[in-house]
């Protein structure tokens, strides 16, 4: 069993109720809930609007793969109501958002074929290559996993959000 973790985020339609079906289906389809941060309500990052978004992070535990994760995110992304991807760096107004954050200490950097991306391939990178930069990722990370340690940049998600208080 792997720990699975992801960063939720919404801001259209019913936010709160959004986030708490994005986990039950996650917890569904993927594993067991070992941990849920409380929401946060942040300003859009990356793109602006008057919609604050409301942003937690899930903790699962699972025996699925990350390509297969990253399949179950995405229907799910779909089945609550999301119709496009961000692409390119540009961010949009989004029902639900899943990121795959963390699978274990596993480092991936693969392109998949994903039904419901207009044959494209998704480019899947763990651990999520700008979650150090968010604070909005980081702040339920380091409240679900304060000591869990990064496995690139070789700190814990603590060190991290402090690290980014004091830019």
């Amino acid at each position: 069993m792997t720990d699975l973790y992801l960063g939720l985020g919404s801001n259209l339609g019913d936010r709160e109720r959004l986030l708490h079906r994005a986990v039950e289906i996650l917890v569904e389809r993927i594993g067991g809930l070992k941990s849920l941060s409380a929401f946060y309500e942040t300003e859009p990052w990356g793109f602006c609007s008057d919609h604050p978004f409301l942003n937690a992070v899930a903790v699962l535990c699972t025996e699925k793969t990350p390509e297969e994760i990253l399949r179950i995110t995405q229907a799910a992304e779909r089945e609550l109501g999301r119709r496009s991807k961000s692409v390119g760096g540009t961010y949009a107004d989004r029902p639900i958002d899943i990121d795959l954050l963390l699978y274990g200490d596993a480092v991936v950097e693969e392109d998949f074929d994903v039904l419901g991306t207009e044959g494209r391939k998704v480019h899947l990178s763990l651990p999520h290559p700008l979650m150090h930069e968010r604070c909005f990722v980081m702040e339920p990370l380091a409240e679900v996993a304060p000591d869990v340690v990064h496995p690139v940049l070789k700190k814990t998600f603590r060190e991290l959000l402090a690290s980014l208080a004091d830019r």
